[in-house]
């Protein structure tokens, strides 16, 4: 029998994004086969409010999963010796719509679209929520924001989308769709972070999204959802700043011309290689995958697209060579070959997020 490995899957309320939360949507879990790529039956393992984006402990013994509303929560989950959740607490995120969260050295982060803020949540070293948080029933801290760019629709203020650690783990980074910046933090011993500035300021109208670190930590890649490009940048390490390198269309220039309007979402680097989920907006165009080449000096080769079975791409994940994307109003789940060949689908509700489950083990406290 091969190999598989389970994967997590967020979820919007069925009717999709901007709907009711509560509607639909939770956990689902699938298995992907190693060798295959061929995915398991999904089922559903917690109906949970609107968890568009879910993180687990390095421990695997935990899947924290938002529930992304106004009044945003977080949820922790105990995952059982079956693969089932349990929740054991449910607190306020400390914002209006979270988008994405992050666990790093034993601390949860959570970004909140709607008003721009980061929080910050420590965890127990098994992973459970620290007990203040519980009693609480609130994050450690929250850290709001204020600003404003170009695009009166869309940038009329904050609107957090990534949080991501630095490669020396000194810092945290919040990207920030509303003001065009890469916000920057600065960690102490405790995990708690006190702001330091802006790491970065993009072009204004860029919309930055999510980001990528370069595996040696010299580059950092990032998202303009709102100007269909990726931004390359070079990463000091000393500063803690990034510095333009390089813009890139999010497509190939003669299908930039066609007069679709697109939007990056999830950006990713496997290997020599990056991955940007594109989305076209309106009826026409399809959404597709564009993968970039990386060159030595981190700068990007001109994309080539490959064109998904469905509509938003919203987010994916490479596992063990196959690339797993979430079409969330296409309502499934498709798996890629390194060629961009489609080898298994699997209908999930609004699939928003895809987290590959990590191997029960013990932790040993810092």
């Amino acid at each position: 029998m091969s190999a598989t490995t389970p994967l997590w899957i967020g979820t919007f309320p069925e009717a999709g994004i901007g709907t009711t939360a509560g509607l639909g949507e939770g956990v689902w879990r699938v298995d992907i086969d190693v060798a295959t790529g061929a995915l398991g039956e999904p089922r559903l393992v917690a109906a949970t409010p609107a968890p568009t984006f879910v993180a687990t402990h390095r421990s695997g013994r935990w899947l924290y999963a938002l529930g992304e509303d106004v009044a945003g929560t977080v949820t922790a989950f105990e995952v059982t010796d079956d693969g089932d959740l349990v929740a054991r607490a449910t607190v306020a995120s400390g914002g209006d719509g979270p988008c994405h969260l992050l666990v790093a050295d034993d601390v949860l982060h959570v970004v909140h679209y709607g008003d721009g803020s980061l929080a910050v949540a420590p965890l127990t070293p098994d992973g459970a929520l620290a007990p203040d948080v519980v009693a609480s029933g609130r994050p450690a801290q929250v850290h709001p924001h204020t600003g404003t760019g170009p695009d009166t629709s869309r940038q009329e203020g904050p609107h957090a989308h990534f949080v991501a650690v630095t490669p020396d783990r000194r810092h945290v980074l919040v990207a920030d769709l509303g003001t065009d910046e890469l916000r920057r933090y600065r960690r102490g011993d405790d995990g708690l972070l006190t702001p330091d500035g802006v790491a970065a300021v993009l072009t204004p109208g860029t919309g930055p999204r999510h980001v990528a670190f370069s595996a040696d930590g010299r580059h950092l890649y990032v998202a303009g959802e709102l100007d269909a490009s990726v931004h390359v940048l070079l990463w000091d390490a000393a500063t803690a700043t990034g510095t333009a390198v390089q813009q890139v269309p999010a497509v190939p220039d003669d299908e930039a011309a066609d007069g679709v309007r697109r939007s990056p979402s999830h950006v990713l680097l496997s290997g020599d290689r990056l991955l940007l989920g594109v989305r076209a907006l309106g009826l026409r165009g399809p959404d597709a995958l564009s993968t970039f080449d990386v060159h030595r000096d981190g700068t990007l080769t001109a994309p080539v697209t490959q064109p998904l079975g469905g509509p938003t791409p919203r987010h994916h994940e490479v596992v063990h060579g196959w690339v797993v994307v979430a079409l969330q109003d296409a309502h499934a789940l498709v798996v890629l070959d390194p060629h961009g060949g489609e080898v298994s689908r699997a209908r999930i509700p609004s699939p928003a997020c895809v987290v590959p489950a990590v191997q029960h083990q013990s932790v040993t406290p810092a």
